[in-house]
């Protein structure tokens, strides 16, 4: 098994805020030196083939006799006697809470519609996972007789019962009344989660124990967004496997994979995920995600299509699996207070960037939701602090790069000294930077600090539910694209409207890389290193081109924190930072003996070897 990697938009996020960064490090090196019920899509999905089965003919009324039960015996053998029962008909049994409604129906005995009762689409639809056939649940098994057959086909007969405040729903497939197939559904209130068993009664003479059962799951997940194209980046099929590890097919066409001891499966659909748990391992599993999204101004009913093949094994013949169904929202705190390893299903970063966001961000932003009274003021308020306690390293960065700055004259008298000699011009900078006490590395390692903050926070805006449907200003919904115009055409890798945030954020970033590297690019552009005002020019755009599309929750925090930042800097600047003071502290840090350290007297001693080796060539 692979182990947990980038997703595509993870990727290219870091590489985004790499680029930002980059002229950080730079400058102190070079100082040195739609409705799913009423549309249809043009493309038709195909369906992962199934075991050929026996095909059940529905009895009419008045005809479920003997003769009847004959007929169908010669179909299904033993359970030719589900078909001759008043309830092999297509009629669904519903059931909700003050949270979820669910249709079963009694062909299958599966859920055909799944309805979150507190959400709506981004057009006001209600949101459903389930509907209009989107989904499939069925167990394919052979028979002690020799038939194959898909418990799709046949009928199960429903009853509901109450077991306290819980809503208990039975499905049985039977062979006899007292032989059968039991799907048991519990809803209970206030839960997203139901309790799920499969068990069987008398079977182990029906059901040959040879072959094996095969569970299929399939599901077509519903576009809820306004960006097709981003719920899409954010959908995708996530699994658990050998004792707690857990991973994720990712983007793309056609994706599968495979695992060992899996305790469950999530379909997440970005902010709503349908997941089947057992408390007793399948043995292995095989998932394939496949995208329907081909051309957004035709695809725009699904995004992925899900399927999971889980073998079932019979214990004394009978079956008894006792598993779990999740249909809600992909809130981290719904997910976390399961402590089922849920939380996984977040995409809130690897390693140190989810650390960062589950025992900082997540539980801060949540307290500052609780007093203030919008989302976009709890977000400028996250990004004053955050922007606050990276100050120390914002100064340690900015001090480092007036001392370079200061050192610039002398610099620039030893570069034109030993022209001729990179070796040795090399060797006196860092002389001279040691004994000024300037070094390049106390500029850029304040800088690489920053990264994990601002990565954990590009995982986080995307996926906090609670941004969902909420607004701030212009933008209408936190969680997805503010929009200020419309366009009567579609720019490729932008699309067809203008945000606002994004273009902001932009023109923030830009203004601060004027400030800090703008006036003095150009002149200390050294050969062989990147072209940095390319770059400066380059971010800008780029970030507006990225985020047109993505959650204006995110573009908002840039925008913000870039502003706080270009403000910081002022204050250091004019402020703080008096170059005339630190011009003073070097010369005399120059005069004292300073000791040097084991990496710089290594450096050093490497740079004068290969001095003596050029010498010695020449000779």
């Amino acid at each position: 098994m692979e182990e947990k990697k980038f997703d595509v938009q993870s990727l290219i996020g870091f590489l985004l805020i790499g680029g930002i960064l980059i002229w950080m490090l730079y400058n102190n090196s070079f100082e040195n030196e739609q409705d799913p019920s009423q549309e249809k899509t043009t493309e038709q999905v195909e369906d992962i083939p199934t075991t050929p089965a026996a095909q059940v003919e529905e009895i009419p009324k008045g005809q479920q006799d003997s003769a009847a039960l004959a007929q169908t015996q010669r179909q299904l053998g033993s359970f030719g006697y589900s078909a001759t029962l008043p309830s092999a008909t297509n009629n669904t049994t519903t059931v909700s809470n003050d949270l979820l409604e669910l249709k079963i129906d009694n062909k299958g005995g599966y859920i055909s519609e799944a309805r979150l009762t507190q959400f709506k689409t981004y057009d006001s639809i209600p949101v459903y996972l389930i509907k209009d056939g989107n989904a499939s649940f069925n167990l394919t098994f052979t028979t002690s007789d020799g038939r194959i057959l898909n418990t799709n086909d046949l009928f199960f007969e429903p009853t509901v019962t109450e077991s306290g405040e819980n809503q208990v729903i039975s499905m049985k497939l039977k062979v006899s009344e007292t032989e059968f197939l039991e799907y048991r559904y519990v809803l209970k209130p206030g839960e997203y989660m139901m309790d799920f068993s499969i068990r069987s009664q008398g079977l182990s003479d029906v059901i040959n124990p040879s072959n094996e059962i095969k569970l299929d799951w399939d599901l077509k997940g519903y576009r809820h967004a306004k960006s097709l194209s981003y719920e899409n980046q954010y959908t995708e099929l996530i699994f658990e496997y050998d004792d707690g590890e857990d991973d994720y097919l990712g983007q793309g066409d056609l994706k599968e994979d495979e695992a060992t001891s899996v305790t469950y499966v999530a379909y997440k659909q970005h902010f709503f995920t349908s997941i089947l748990l057992t408390d007793t391992p399948f043995s292995r599993g095989k998932f394939t995600s496949r995208n329907l999204v081909q051309d957004e101004d035709i695809d725009t009913i699904y995004t992925k299509a899900f399927s999971t093949t889980l073998p079932l094994q019979l214990k004394g013949g009978e079956l008894n699996y006792n598993m779990n169904w999740y249909y809600g929202p992909t809130d981290y705190k719904i997910l976390n207070d399961y402590d089922r390893n849920l939380d996984e299903i977040v995409p809130l970063g690897w390693g140190i960037f989810g650390w960062i966001n589950k025992f900082i961000f997540i539980p801060f932003f949540a307290f500052l939701a609780t007093f203030l009274p919008n989302y976009g003021l709890a977000i400028i308020v996250l990004t004053i602090v955050v922007r606050i306690v990276l100050s120390p390293v914002t100064y340690k960065s900015y001090l480092a790069q007036a001392k370079m700055k200061v050192l610039r004259p002398e610099i620039n008298e030893l570069n034109e000294k030993y022209k001729d000699n990179p070796m040795k011009k090399q060797q006196e900078t860092m002389k001279l930077q040691n004994k000024a006490g300037a070094s390049p590395l106390s500029g850029c390692l304040p800088a690489l600090m920053q990264i994990p903050v601002f990565y954990a926070l590009f995982q986080f805006f995307p996926s906090a539910f609670q941004l969902r449907h909420k607004g701030f200003l212009w933008a209408d919904d936190l969680s997805s694209y503010d929009t200020i115009a419309e366009l009567p055409f579609s720019i490729p890798f932008y699309g067809d409207h203008v945000s606002l945030f994004p273009i902001l954020a932009s023109i923030a970033i830009f203004v601060y890389m004027m400030m800090t590297t703008g006036q003095t690019m150009s002149q200390n552009q050294q050969p062989g290193m990147p072209n940095m005002k390319f770059i400066m020019y380059l971010s800008p755009i780029f970030m507006l081109f990225f985020f047109n599309n993505y959650a204006s929750g995110l573009s908002l925090y840039y925008f913000t924190s870039n502003l706080i930042t270009i403000g910081i800097m002022l204050v250091i600047k004019y402020a703080i930072i008096d170059e005339e003071k630190i011009h003073a502290k070097i010369q005399e840090n120059k005069k004292k003996p300073k000791k040097q350290g084991k990496f710089a007297k290594k450096m050093q001693d490497m740079m004068e070897q290969a001095e003596q080796q050029q010498k010695n060539k020449k000779k």
